[in-house]
């Protein structure tokens, strides 16, 4: 009985989590998904003559030496576009400290990314990652797909605690031919000196944006005396005297100091990115982030 029992429990939550993320891609993203991440993908149509005005960084240099007069090439806005989700399933991400975990949240954004690729008639696909490729699901159509992507997110179990974002990016740089839009979904507890560099290939060849994900107290300690923390992605126990001023504020200075680091890192690498808060409505974060690339296309 109890494999049935699981099933059905799992697939309330992928009902539930299909309802809520459906209704806003639906109603919210709709049209900011569409207008944030149709178009950066361009397909060849034509040459034709240049004309006063017209972008040379555009022209046809082979057809222009041919009939010696110059061409440029005319693109169109293809029609489908392929989203790739790169998700973070390393041990941190089981951190909460209000009503949801970082998982939870992921896989809420992650339903709702998904849900508003296949309402624009796009493919959908995902990396899940900790410090290795746990699983490649390849892009595809369709609900069914979707309700499969979600119920991964909720049931998976991964072989590996840590995590490696270079890794992830490439993987996806090899695994995908075409240009992609693609999310890297993370709370980016990784340190690695290839990370801004794997970045920085990765946004070139895709389309890449990032949503850090955090929760508010992973940045202050409370005062609540010793405090026994256990790092999630390699298991090991440390104790903290949290009622010191002094730590809790070393702690915080080493907080922000990653938060620093991190900005930093994704600002040089081109990649537009948001950081979202667990006890916050992330809504507002990604249509911030939606609205970002809009105002730069």
């Amino acid at each position: 009985m109890t494999p049935n029992v699981e099933t059905a429990d799992l697939l309330k939550k992928v009902r539930k989590i299909e309802i809520k993320s459906r209704g806003l891609s639906r109603n919210i993203f709709a049209g900011e998904y569409h207008s944030a991440f149709k178009g950066r993908g361009m397909a060849f149509s034509e040459v034709r003559e240049y004309q006063f005005g017209d972008d040379v960084r555009n022209i046809d240099w082979n057809v222009t030496a041919r009939y010696n007069k110059p061409f440029i090439k005319i693109f169109e806005e293809e029609r489908e576009l392929t989203v790739m989700l790169l998700i973070d399933v390393s041990g941190s991400r089981e951190f909460g400290s209000f009503e949801k975990m970082k998982k939870n949240i992921i896989t809420e954004i992650a339903a709702i990314l998904s849900f508003s690729a296949i309402s624009n008639n796009d493919k959908i696909g995902v990396i899940l990652f900790s410090d290795q490729i746990e699983k490649f699901i390849p892009p595809k159509k369709g609900r069914t797909h979707t309700l499969s992507i979600i119920s991964d997110l909720i049931d998976f179990q991964p072989s590996n605690r840590k995590t490696n974002i270079p890794e992830a990016l490439r993987y996806l740089t090899n695994a995908l031919k075409k240009r992609c839009t693609a999310f890297l979904i993370s709370d980016f507890m990784d340190e690695s000196p290839e990370l801004e560099n794997a970045l920085i290939i990765a946004n070139k060849k895709h389309d890449l944006a990032a949503l850090h994900i955090f929760d508010k107290r992973e940045s202050e300690l409370p005062p609540v005396g010793m405090i026994r923390f256990k790092d999630a992605e390699t298991d090991e126990y440390i104790l903290i005297d949290s009622s010191s001023r002094k730590v809790r504020k070393t702690y915080n200075k080493w907080w922000i100091e990653q938060m620093a680091r991190m900005n930093n890192l994704l600002q040089k690498s081109g990649v537009d990115y948001v950081s979202i808060n667990t006890h916050e409505d992330y809504v507002r974060s990604l249509i911030t982030l939606f609205q970002k690339r809009e105002q730069q296309r």
